[in-house]
């Protein structure tokens, strides 16, 4: 699993752009990867961070959004639906050959909805609950967050995007890919 320590764990607005940020560095680690080895470390890294993520935010961030920004559910919706798709879009990507151009091809067009459901998150959803909370409610979830990433499935599960399927499903969700991640990296 990549390392998805980020500077700021005091607030939890900081915490999920700082991991938007290491998402991007990701993808440019994937397409630059000089080796079929080095792409395949990479985007087992990324789709690594972006479960784990999508995970915390489903179970923590869009629960509070929905209660306490303007528009909540609205907004949530929205970007639980672009959420399921991307859960597909990684789940299809997972069953390409690395090493085609069709599998960059496809990995490019991901990227930019990746990078395009981020700046929706963090204009429409992350940078309003900064503006509702206070310090003390932020850190409280930066650490909520930590822990829900910590007991996280480390792959897509489409149609798991709501905070009660991912406490109903996750935690065996969990334990599966994380026993399939290492088998996955003793056979390498």
């Amino acid at each position: 699993m990549p390392n998805t320590f980020v500077q700021s764990t005091d607030d939890v607005v900081k915490f999920l752009k700082d991991q938007h940020n290491l998402i991007k560095d990701l993808f440019e680690e994937v397409f630059s990867a000089s080796s079929t080895e080095a792409r395949e470390k990479a985007f087992v890294d990324l789709r690594q961070l972006l479960a784990v993520h999508e995970t915390a935010e489903e179970m923590v961030v869009h629960p509070r959004a929905r209660s306490v920004v303007a528009h909540g559910d609205e907004i949530v919706d929205a970007r639980l639906q672009e959420e399921h798709a991307a859960k597909q879009q990684l789940s299809d990507l997972e069953s390409m050959d690395i090493d085609s151009k069709e599998f960059l091809a496809e990995l490019a067009k991901f990227r930019d909805a990746v990078v395009d459901h981020a700046e929706h998150e963090e204009h429409e959803e992350f940078d309003k609950l900064q503006r509702k909370l206070d310090s003390d409610d932020l850190e409280r979830m930066a650490k909520a967050v930590q822990a829900a990433e910590a007991i996280a499935p480390t792959r897509p599960h489409p149609g798991v995007e709501s905070a009660k399927l991912n406490f109903a499903v996750g935690p065996f969700a969990s334990m599966l890919d994380r026993a399939r991640d290492l088998i996955g990296a003793a056979v390498r």
